[in-house]
């Protein structure tokens, strides 16, 4: 499994790690020597990937976790800290693609993207910088979309929540630079995994989706969560040591 001790004795915290990004995140962060932490909303998918890292090597813990309980979050954090002593890494990936525009969204759905694709990061952010703070060290990574550096057409909720995070990021980073703690937004284009529904849906099916991506994507293709994962790595690591307040944008030069 370990290719390597870029991350040897950190502990490294993980929601929406069942499945795409957050999995491919889990498993490459495990292979660099990272303690990992697997949380999902389906408890199942989190133990499988746990069962993967531990397969082949790795070290993994897996829970279910909601993370619309603020509650819940937080204590799955602190817990995270007390067993392990410490907490050197978070990445708070949960989310959602809430497709239509202003007409076709209701509040209910706009809260519930608000929900999961802000507070839920902010909520996590904040227990972890309760740990990281004392440690004067620890790297934050939120997953965003390159939706937050653009406008997607009928995506109201997704764009409005994914603009926001981005801004949140700076935010924590510009206040917490000088207690030694980072944080960045990882904003990913389309990648080929079952979060694209939405988009999906929006288009008219999945030729369509794929018609766009040949088509609109100066690199004419998906993007992998292998690849994705690469960068989750180097946001985690002391290879981007010096990187914080950035939108690390991997979209094959979708959004320029």
């Amino acid at each position: 499994m370990k290719d390597g001790t870029l991350l040897k004795d950190h502990v490294a915290f993980l929601t929406g790690a069942g499945a795409g990004i957050g999995r491919a995140g889990a498993l490459a962060l495990a292979r660099n020597g990272a303690e990992v932490v697997v949380t999902d909303l389906d408890p199942a998918r989190a133990n499988a990937v746990a069962d993967a890292i531990i397969a082949a090597g790795g070290r993994a813990h897996a829970q279910g976790l909601d993370v619309t309980r603020d509650a819940e979050l937080e204590a799955a954090i602190t817990a995270t800290h007390r067993r392990f002593g410490r907490l050197d890494i978070l990445h708070s990936h949960a989310g959602i693609q809430i497709p239509g525009s202003l007409e076709e969204v209701t509040p209910d759905e706009m809260d519930h993207s608000w929900r999961l694709n802000v507070r839920s990061h902010f909520t996590a952010a904040r227990a972890a910088m309760a740990v990281m703070k004392p440690q004067r060290t620890g790297s934050i990574i939120i997953t965003a979309s390159n939706s937050g550096v653009q406008y997607d057409r009928e995506m109201i909720a997704y764009c409005t929540t994914k603009h926001a995070v981005i801004a949140m990021v700076r935010q924590i980073a510009v206040d917490y630079a000088r207690h030694g703690i980072r944080c960045n937004a990882l904003c990913p284009g389309f990648v080929d995994t079952v979060f694209n529904a939405g988009f999906e849906s929006q288009m008219g099916g999945r030729a369509a989706l794929e018609s766009y991506v040949a088509d609109t994507i100066p690199m004419g293709r998906w993007g992998t969560p292998e690849e994705i994962a690469e960068s989750i790595v180097y946001l985690a690591s002391d290879r981007s040591s010096f990187m914080t307040g950035h939108a690390l944008v991997i979209d094959g030069a979708e959004s320029l």
